[in-house]
C-alpha cells in the first residue's frame, strides 16, 4: 500500500508501474518487473484501475466488457466465452451478465472494471484510489473482492488509497511525500509513529489515536492496535488487572 498527501508523487509512481503508457518523463531509473523492463512485461500480467469506473470501462454490456481486454489480446472465441463466465461466477456478478453497464451503481462498475483485468489473470494489479469516488457501500464491495483476489488468485495489489479502514490489511506500507518514499513498514510498524505521521498531514486511525493517548497518559497498552475489537478487549483486560 501507498500512501501519502497530495502532491507527495503517489499517482506518479504508480503509472511508472505500468506497461506501455506515456510517462511522466521527469523520473530517472528503469522500473523493473521480475528483473524485466516494465515495457517489456508481457500484455495482461499487469493490471490497472483506476479511480473512476467511468472512465475505464469502454463497453455498453457487462459481459462484453468481461471480454474487452481478451479481444484485444488476440485470445480464441471460445477461451474467451469460457473465461468470461468463469470471471463472472467468481465475481458473483451473473445476474448483471446480460445488464448494460450505464445500470449498474459505482460500487458494482468498479467490480465489473476489476473483474474485466483479473480476466487476464494477471500477477500484479496496480489500483488508483479505486474507491475514492463510490459510497461506504460501494468501497466495502471493492475491498471484499480485492482480498479476495489476494487470498484465492495470489495476486498482488499494490494499493493507493487515503481511507485508513483500507490501510491496516496491507502487507507492507510505503509512505510518500515531495516524491521520496519517507516510512515504510508493517501498519503495525508504521502507526505506532502517530505524531510522524501527522507531520506528513496524514491522518491516522481512530483507535490508533486513542491508544497512543492512553499510552502518554501512563496506561499499560503495549500492543499496537489497529482495529475496534482489539480495543475493546485490551481496555476490558486492563481493568481485569
Amino acid at each position: 500500500l501507498i500512501m501519502g498527501p497530495s502532491g507527495s508523487g503517489k499517482t506518479t509512481l504508480l503509472r511508472e508501474m505500468i506497461p506501455r503508457i506515456n510517462r511522466v518523463g521527469t523520473l530517472e531509473g528503469t522500473v523493473c518487473y521480475r528483473g524485466m523492463p516494465i515495457d517489456e512485461v508481457p500484455a495482461g500480467t499487469i493490471g490497472y484501475v483506476g479511480q473512476n469506473p467511468d472512465n475505464q470501462l469502454v463497453c455498453d454490456k457487462v459481459w462484453h466488457e468481461l471480454a474487452f481486454g481478451l479481444e484485444n489480446i488476440a485470445m480464441p472465441a471460445k477461451t474467451i466465452r469460457n473465461r468470461v463466465a468463469e470471471i463472472a461466477t467468481y465475481f458473483g456478478i451473473e445476474s448483471w451478465f446480460h445488464k448494460g453497464v450505464a445500470e449498474l451503481s459505482g460500487g458494482q462498475k468498479q467490480r465489473v472494471a476489476i473483474a474485466g483485468v483479473v480476466a487476464m489473470e494477471p500477477k500484479c494489479i496496480v489500483m488508483d484510489e479505486p474507491t475514492a469516488m463510490l459510497d461506504p457501500v460501494g468501497r466495502k464491495e471493492v475491498l471484499k473482492t480485492v482480498h479476495k483476489l489476494r487470498k484465492q488468485k495470489n495476486v498482488t495489489v499494490i494499493l493507493i488509497t487515503h481511507y485508513m479502514e483500507e490501510v491496516v490489511d496491507a502487507d507492507k506500507i510505503f509512505v510518500m511525500d515531495h516524491g521520496k518514499v519517507v516510512m515504510e513498514g508493517t501498519p503495525k510498524e508504521i502507526f505506532s509513529r502517530v505524531d510522524e505521521l501527522k507531520s506528513y498531514r496524514l491522518d491516522v486511525p481512530q483507535v490508533t489515536i486513542m491508544e497512543d493517548e492512553l499510552r502518554k497518559r501512563g496506561l499499560d497498552i503495549t500492543k499496537r492496535l489497529l482495529r475496534k475489537e482489539e480495543q475493546v478487549e485490551s481496555i476490558t483486560n486492563l481493568k481485569q488487572h
